[in-house]
């Protein structure tokens, strides 16, 4: 991204959040179709048109999301399907929203929200949770992860309907934030890279809001790439890191206080 401004440390300005907010919505490249009901933690968040952002199951009753989704306005999420082309009426489910407070755009960081489903879903084979990090869990460079959507799988193309996954690496946040940094980019805190980097492999636009999977843990949501460029920059993926709001999380499902 040719950003056209200078930034410095803690000093984002208004042109680069402007030229950032074209990291919003990252599908999966060069991945392969995920076997049916191999993710029964997956959902489909959609609007009135159809899937817009993925994300995934935590309990009975509230899925996890990014929060830069809520600008595409959602307003139901579809659980146990694989392929978006053959959906009924009961795996849709309406749901109230507890977006982070502190959240403005991905670049800004807080990109994390969670969908407190309007009827809880029965767990079967098809439908089921996953397991989330405890507090401050870090995830070791190299750490060969998992991720999964129905976004598309190259740049300016077509949203996929059936499920697709690709493993990616973990990148250290170091080499990340330096990588990053040469294109005037500076990452906000609470965040994790993967994919994207030294390697053909990573999310795109439509995959945002579902999760980065390491030894089956969420470790992650999909938050933003460089530029909607997918076929595919060298500049790590970036995802939001679970492990640092762990209370948040916990005090929401606690309070069932979401609102529409």
């Amino acid at each position: 991204m040719d950003l056209r401004c200078n930034c410095v440390y803690l000093k984002l300005c208004i042109h680069t959040f402007n030229r950032m907010s074209k990291t919003y919505k990252p599908e999966i490249v060069n991945g392969e179709k995920v076997p049916e009901g191999a993710l029964p933690y997956l959902v489909s968040v959609q609007n009135i048109t159809g899937h817009v952002c993925g994300g995934f199951l935590i309990s009975t009753d509230f899925v996890m999301t990014a929060a830069h989704c809520d600008k595409l306005n959602p307003t139901n999420v579809v659980v146990g399907s694989h392929n978006l082309n053959k959906i009924h009426k009961k795996m849709r489910i309406k749901f109230k929203k507890c977006k982070h407070g502190h959240f403005q755009q991905t670049i800004t960081g807080y990109d994390i929200m969670l969908l407190q489903l309007n009827k809880r879903v029965n767990f079967n084979d098809r439908v089921k949770p996953i397991r989330l990090p405890k507090r401050g869990m870090t995830v070791k460079e190299k750490s060969e992860c998992t991720v999964a959507g129905w976004g598309k799988t190259r740049t300016g193309g077509e949203q996929v309907k059936e499920l697709q996954m690709v493993n990616v690496s973990v990148i250290s946040l170091d080499q990340c934030q330096r990588v990053w940094k040469k294109y005037d980019g500076i990452l906000p805190d609470g965040v994790v890279c993967a994919g994207g980097y030294a390697t053909d492999k990573g999310f795109c636009q439509g995959d945002s809001g579902g999760p980065l999977v390491c030894g089956g843990t969420a470790v992650g949501i999909v938050s933003f790439n460089r530029g909607y460029i997918c076929d595919y920059p060298n500049v790590p993926n970036v995802y939001t890191d679970l492990s640092k709001y762990t209370n948040w999380i916990q005090k929401k499902l606690k309070e069932k206080k979401c609102f529409i």
